[in-house]
């Protein structure tokens, strides 16, 4: 061995003697001259192959000319240098011998406030270097740690993205290799990561995070908030690897941080969020970290949990389908940090950023599934986060937080959460979304079983069927919650909706009422049929038979407040017009509560959309109102107690509206053969006043109906009326023929035709002689109209009007004829009277 040493100490001795004319050339004043001298030293030394022991100790001797080159002006020696003090870093068997010389120089170049270093090449292989000497010299560098700690603050943060990522990879290294002191000086490498955890480059980015996680695991663990949030926007990263960094330092933290069980809280939600990543790789790398997190802390904890062992492995019923039920660790974990973990989530839910928002509710469903009954005591400020997120306006984060809910509905027991939520939906906190409790309470229903949710239908419907809950709002976004309310409850519990089907059926009336837009109406009409057909009911008629009483008691209860808002009268329309032939089987419900909303003191537009309602079930009465003939036994009271009243002229532009829609009323009454001759006789003496004084009608509807309705009358039963009665029709009608509507004109002409129509034999006509004799002449000034149309339908008059007293007609025809600008009609007229005279007289 001596021998070697000595033959060693000899070659080195050659090696030195060979190299003395080179150093001395590194103090010349030539560039040229310098660099060829390091080349010479390198070619010599490291490039030629020597053994370790010489090569140590020709280092040694060369060490402070090499390092005193790091400050070369020229650039290409500067890089000689360096490349020369790394291989022979590398090969010497003692590296560490070198550091006293080494680390302050490096320092000095690349440690101090202003980087002396310019050639960001040269910078990175300084920190290649550096990190070499880490390695290879192990807990030899303890002494200069500062030293190195200096630097890679500077470097960290330096512009060249390779000097960044180098410099991680020596943090690292100095971290693993120097534990035991690394932790005193961890600290300050904190700030330049988290200046750099930004970059744009995902490689920097990725190193730094893996840096983080060194730094923090070898530190003293008083740093891990200063770098949360900045992990936290990681995982937003658009690059999978760096999602994938932090999933791995957060789980390794989880594992193997000394302090990690004061920062479970603040670790946990950044390990389960990596879990619903969109790459599944990262899902399944964050999920088996996970499992081993819980498994360990199962582990640690054994004596803690083992009393409730058999418990808590049992799992619960009605565990959601397909769904992995997390392990007892992993629970447990949960469970016991949800107190921290619920207002953390809250918070973020609203957070400005959509991105931030959506992995929250993301979140939030992963925890429920690990806290499972447990979420019970969190119960009032998850709803209240569950009730912002659902107005959210990413669709994302709706989504994700109703589902969230529907475990809810799962794991806590009916009676807890409805006795809360059904108060929520009474009483909505926010005025601007009243149906964000409706919302969540929809996914909460969805997620309980039948079994559990049987015994509360109750409950829940009758809630859903208060006025305050089902006619407050008009939003078609509540009118959608409250109809995906009653689907959830049919679709949930099917066929034991039964006794609850009066409040899905109110509630379904209801929306429809109040709706206006068409698909909302739509939907509500498929819940009726559904409704229909979990109880077995052929039609949406059955529905109504077996609930109308109920329907109309439920609308009588509050008549007496109906105005032209109330939702009553909305609700009446649907229901009467909806159940078809039913209605005619409650008439005696309906007709009192007719009665009272009618009523002439009742508000005006109430009225109108009443009255426009039943028009149109009175043209179709025997389908509707009459469906079981009984109506005619009430036609006289409605005619009496509704129709007439509404009918008695009052002031004002609204009174007469009414006025119209009551007439409109008595012509569909007429038209629908609901009333008979013999009861229109017997009331002729209240309504004839009524229809003759609306032919005088500001509006000129009012005045057609008027017309129209005299028609009918006559048709139905003016061959049965009082002479005295007829002739009090004819003036008012003529009245009409000079009317500015020819829609009025040719009404009453159509009544006048219908009129000498109903004259039969107890028609004395000459005793009658002055009213026939006015009706002509009135009758022959239109003959002479300038409408063709008009003067046409004069003319068939007056043909009829010559059967009831031709000698009167001929005369006063005669009178007027050479008047007349077109003598032709009364040509024509006195032609056809003639030739029924002549007719008679051959009789």
């Amino acid at each position: 061995m001596a021998a070697m040493a000595a033959g060693d100490e000899h070659a080195a001795s050659e090696v030195l003697r060979g190299l003395a004319r080179h150093l001395n050339c590194l103090n010349e004043d030539n560039k040229a001259t310098r660099k060829r001298a390091l080349e010479l030293i390198k070619r010599e030394t490291v490039d030629k192959g020597l053994c370790s022991s010489v090569l140590q100790e020709v280092f040694s001797a060369l060490l402070k000319p090499l390092l005193k080159c790091l400050s070369d002006p020229m650039e290409r020696c500067r890089e000689t240098a360096i490349t020369t003090v790394t291989e022979f870093i590398r090969c010497v068997p003692r590296p560490e011998e070198s550091l006293p010389y080494l680390m302050p120089c490096l320092a000095q170049r690349l440690g101090e406030k202003e980087i002396l270093e310019p050639a960001e090449e040269l910078r990175l292989s300084a920190v290649e270097l550096l990190t070499l000497t880490v390695e290879v010299c192990g807990t030899h560098s303890a002494p200069y740690l500062n030293d190195m700690i200096n630097i890679l603050q500077r470097t960290v943060v330096d512009p060249f993205p390779d000097v960044k990522r180098e410099s991680c990879k020596c943090t690292m290294s100095l971290a693993k290799s120097l534990p035991e002191h690394f932790h005193m000086q961890a600290e300050s490498l904190v700030k330049p990561l988290m200046q750099t955890i930004a970059h744009q480059h995902s490689r920097v980015r990725v190193s730094v995070i893996e840096a983080t996680g060194a730094v923090i695991q070898h530190g003293t663990g008083k740093n891990v908030d200063d770098v949360l949030s900045h992990l936290a926007q990681r995982l937003f990263d658009d690059s999978p690897q760096v999602r994938k960094a932090v999933t791995v330092i957060v789980g390794n933290w989880l594992l193997h941080m000394r302090d990690r069980y004061s920062y479970f809280h603040k670790l946990i939600p950044l390990l389960l969020s990596s879990i619903t990543d969109e790459i599944p790789e990262i899902r399944l790398l964050a999920a088996d970290l996970w499992k081993h997190v819980g498994a360990q802390w199962e582990k640690e904890n054994e004596e803690d949990i083992k009393d409730k062992m058999d418990f808590l492995l049992t799992p619960p019923s009605f565990y959601p389908q397909g769904v992995e039920r997390p392990g007892l660790g992993c629970r447990e974990l949960v469970v016991r940090n949800l107190g921290r973990l619920v207002p953390a989530i809250s918070h973020d839910v609203t957070d400005w950023l959509v991105p931030t928002r959506v992995r929250t509710s993301q979140l939030l469903a992963v925890l429920l599934l690990h806290a499972e009954d447990h979420s019970t005591q969190h119960l009032q400020p998850l709803l209240a986060t569950f009730y912002r997120a659902c107005t959210d306006t990413e669709g994302d984060v709706v989504t994700n937080s109703l589902s969230a809910a529907k475990l809810l509905g799962t794991f806590v027991p009916p009676d807890v959460f409805l006795k809360l939520m059904l108060d929520h939906v009474t009483t909505p906190c926010s005025s601007s979304h009243p149906w964000a409790p409706l919302m969540v309470l929809v996914a909460v229903l969805g997620g309980c079983p039948r079994p559990l949710l049987k015994p509360h239908l109750k409950q829940i419907t009758n809630t859903l069927a208060q006025p305050d809950v089902c006619q407050e709002y008009q939003q078609v976004m509540y009118l959608e919650q409250l109809l995906a309310c009653v689907d959830v409850l049919l679709r949930q519990c099917e066929s034991d909706c039964g006794p609850v089907s009066l409040q899905l059926l109110q509630v379904l009336v209801t929306v429809q009422s109040l709706s206006t837009e068409p698909h909302v109406s739509e939907k509500a009409m498929e819940s009726v049929h559904l409704l229909c057909k979990v109880q077995g009911l052929h039609s949406v008629m059955e529905l109504f038979r077996q609930h109308m009483g109920h329907l109309l008691d439920w609308l009588s209860a509050s008549v007496n407040t109906w105005s032209s808002y109330s939702p009553q009268r909305l609700q009446l329309h649907v229901i009467v017009t909806q159940s078809g032939p039913v209605i005619g089987e409650y008439l005696g419900q309906l007709m009192p509560l007719l009665r009272s909303c009618l009523q002439p003191d009742r508000d005006t537009e109430m009225r109108m959309s009443i009255f426009t309602m039943l028009a149109k079930l009175l043209l179709d009465a025997a389908n509707t109102l009459d469906s079981q003939g009984h109506f005619h036994d009430e036609s006289e009271r409605f005619l009496c107690d509704i129709l007439l009243p509404n009918l008695v002229w009052q002031a004002g532009r609204t009174a007469a509206a009414v006025r119209t829609s009551a007439l409109s009323c008595l012509l569909a009454l007429l038209h629908g053969g609901a009333i008979t001759p013999g009861q229109l006789l017997c009331l002729e003496e209240k309504l004839l006043p009524l229809v003759l004084s609306a032919l005088d009608e500001d509006s000129q509807m009012g005045r057609l109906f008027a017309c129209r309705s005299l028609s009918t009358i006559l048709k139905l039963a003016g061959t049965s009326m009082h002479p005295e009665a007829l002739n009090k029709i004819y003036p008012e009608l003529v009245k009409r023929l000079d009317d500015s509507s020819e829609e009025v004109r040719s009404g009453a002409l159509q009544a006048l035709g219908l009129w000498l129509s109903s004259l039969t034999k107890d028609y004395n006509c000459d005793f009658y002689t002055a009213h026939l004799q006015l009706l002509f002449q009135q009758l022959l000034l239109h003959l002479d109209d300038p409408d063709d149309s008009v003067q046409g339908n004069v003319l068939e008059i007056l043909k009829k009007g010559s059967t009831v007293h031709p000698a009167l007609l001929k005369r006063e025809v005669e009178a007027v004829r050479d008047k007349q600008r077109s003598s032709e009609y009364c040509d024509q007229l006195l032609q056809h009277i003639s030739s029924l005279l002549t007719e008679t007289s051959a009789e």
